[in-house]
């Protein structure tokens, strides 16, 4: 026995040699890195993107600088110059939101031996893993589980593999309902070798291993409901961490990093939370956070206050995050200053920040496009702009969205027109006891300046194309149509009108007229014979007044059918009464599509085929100015409008400007 014991002891310790020298972070020739040494790494992030692969704004045919994948990737460039040591990955809404997203996915779509655009030029750059946004949902999951090269075993899933992104997608919060599994792989761990600095100054280089566990916003169940339900199932965010992130830290990952399509929101937690980073920051064992989902910045102003965030730095309750803006406009950064510490890698969060690095520093001083990018997509790109010329009709209308909030309702009205003859065409057939309500239409503006200076539909008087029908309706969603009573009407419209602060008349100095908080999508404007006034000095929840339909006061039991989109009907932006449950009808047609059809049987759009706008203001005398952010130089489009109350104080020099309207007339 005593020899027998000498002869396991030296095998032993042989074996826990060679372990220790082959486990993450081991040196060469099986040298364990010992504590004390340090390395940078750089976590890299995308978010957002929509497909935007080129500078090029596909509805004013023009190139757009302030915007594009193809400058992202110089700054991906860029940064991988700066830190060696670096990871990239993207944070989702990667494969819908302009025309040529559109036109790969519906009007020709690629084949199952073909890239999407976006992955091509995403591919070009070696990223190491992403997750899915919601709206990667948006065309099925048919056309996802294809483009993704992911086989899915749902209802309408691909079986073989199709050509794909060449990095790994993971999601661990939504799962087939055939079968339970998650339809992308929850989690896995991506592994480079990184130069690290020994405790004795020397460097040398080891492998890291980075393990990503991906999120999408549990509410893809209401707000893409027509292509999900009784396919797949969601989870919360927090309750899918929870579940896997144990599997993965039981592989040994240097690092893991949590990719969340969402963004940071302090109210009590709740499975269907939409914005759930901050929540998801508090779940033990997640070294790095990427959000997205918000088109927001952070580190950014906008989240000054929030408790336990750290808007200069970027951390969420003490883990470093970054969420680098939307439409190619930005880069996110993480520097990770780590430590060798008990034999694993720890982060050192006193030497790690995060920064969102944006392509343009200011007007016209945007970093050049990557030349690798536009040739992938050549071919794609000028098919979209041979059908997006596709000519549909005439206006004698100007439809825009630069006056919106303050009255001007033209490039909402023919939306409204469009779906509300859908409706009526289409309702009496599947609900005649219905024939008698009331059909409303709601709409709103996609488009109010959020991202820059260009960000308006605009759409001259004149020849009508499939591109214009783009600009007046911006997403891919399709018709939807509720009941409602005179309560929810006037309820729907008290959300809306949370789009504007409120006004104190005896204040002096300017007082800003738009709440920023709250985005121009979720804001209906609704049409059909109704009119009500908005008076801005009332708190929020108490601001229509003067509700009526066909000039009489609308009654609180009074009951209405209004159409509106998929996104609303089904819950998307928290209407009061809109949940889904009271969807009468669910089209498979698209807004923009049935836009497109109606301006092409009408011919000629003229100001009689329109409702005027449906509401005012209340008079306000105010004692100082009441602004907003307007477009610079296009008070003509206004007086055109007939708002001649509205006038520019200032310029900012980048195409934006500050006007003030007066609301005691």
């Amino acid at each position: 026995m005593p020899v027998r014991s000498l002869r396991v002891a030296p095998v032993s310790l042989f074996l826990a040699a060679l372990l220790a020298g082959c486990a993450s972070g081991g040196g060469r020739h099986g040298t364990a890195l010992a504590d004390g040494a340090r390395a940078q790494v750089a976590i890299l992030e995308t978010t957002d993107v929509h497909a935007n692969v080129l500078s090029y704004d596909y509805y004013k045919q023009r190139e757009d600088t302030s915007l594009g994948y193809e400058r992202v990737a110089t700054l991906i460039r860029r940064a991988r110059a700066e830190f060696p040591n670096s990871f990239l990955f993207d944070s989702g809404d990667t494969i819908q939101g302009n025309v040529l997203a559109d036109y790969q996915a519906k009007v020709k779509p690629v084949g199952c031996d073909e890239k999407l655009g976006i992955y091509a030029a995403m591919d070009a750059m070696d990223y190491d893993g992403a997750t899915a946004g919601n709206h990667e949902f948006n065309y099925g999951l048919g056309f996802l589980s294809q483009v993704t090269g992911t086989p899915m075993n749902v209802d309408g899933g691909r079986s073989e593999r199709c050509a794909g992104p060449a990095f790994p997608l993971v999601l661990s919060n939504v799962f087939s309902a055939r079968d339970g599994a998650p339809i992308f792989k929850p989690w896995t761990i991506v592994e480079k070798p990184i130069t690290v600095t020994d405790a004795d100054g020397r460097t040398r280089q080891v492998p890291l291993r980075v393990g990503i566990i991906g999120f999408t916003p549990p509410p893809i169940m209401q707000w893409d409901k027509q292509n999900l339900e009784g396919k797949v199932t969601v989870t919360g965010v927090v309750e899918a961490a929870r579940r896997y992130l144990p599997q993965l830290q039981a592989q040994h990952p240097d690092l893991v990093v949590a990719i969340l399509h969402g963004g940071l929101n302090t109210a009590d937690y709740t499975p269907d939370m939409e914005n759930a980073g901050w929540h998801l920051a508090g779940v033990p064992g997640i070294d790095a956070l990427l959000l997205g989902h918000s088109h927001a910045e952070f580190p950014g102003p906008r989240y000054r206050g929030m408790a336990e965030v750290d808007a200069e730095r970027g951390f969420v309750r003490g883990v470093p995050a970054v969420m680098g803006g939307f439409f190619g406009k930005d880069l996110g950064v993480i520097e990770l200053a780590l430590r060798r510490q008990d034999g694993r890698w720890v982060v050192d969060r006193q030497a790690s920040h995060s920064e969102v690095r944006p392509i343009c520093s200011g007007k016209d001083q945007c970093v050049p496009a990557d030349p690798a990018i536009a040739p992938l997509v050549a071919q794609a790109h000028q098919a979209t702009l041979a059908y997006v010329d596709t000519p549909i009709g005439r206006s004698q209308v100007h439809f825009t969205s630069y006056f919106v909030d303050q009255g001007n309702n033209s490039a909402l009205a023919v939306v409204n027109a469009a779906q509300r003859d859908y409706v009526r065409e289409e309702l009496p057939r599947l609900h005649p006891e219905l024939a008698g309500v009331p059909v409303l239409s709601a709409a709103a503006p996609f488009r109010t300046g959020f991202g820059g200076s260009d960000d308006y539909t605009d759409v001259p008087a004149g020849t009508l194309t499939l591109r214009s029908a783009a600009d007046l309706y911006f997403y891919p969603n399709t018709l939807a149509a509720v009941k409602i009573d005179g309560a929810g009407l006037k309820a729907w419209l008290e959300r809306s009108a949370e789009r504007y602060n409120r006004i104190d008349p005896g204040k002096s100095g300017e007082q800003a007229l738009i709440n920023g908080r709250y985005v121009g999508y979720n804001v209906d404007q609704i049409q059909g014979g109704i009119a009500y006034t908005i008076d801005v000095t009332r708190p929020a929840g108490q601001r229509i007044v003067s509700l009526t339909w066909q000039g009489r006061p609308v009654a609180p039991r009074q009951p209405f059918v209004v159409a509106t989109n998929n996104y609303r009907a089904n819950g998307g932006g928290e209407f009061p009464g809109l949940d889904g449950s009271n969807i009468v009808l669910a089209a498979p047609d698209g807004n923009r599509e049935i836009l497109a059809a109606w301006l092409q049987r009408k011919g000629t759009i003229t100001a009689a085929d329109l409702e005027p706008t449906p509401w005012r203001f209340a008079p306000v005398e105010a004692r100082g100015p009441l602004t907003f952010d307007c477009p610079a130089g296009k008070l003509a489009v206004a007086r055109e409008a007939g708002l001649d109350d509205i006038r520019e104080l200032r310029a900012s020099g980048d195409g934006r400007a500050v006007c003030a309207i007066d609301l005691s007339r």
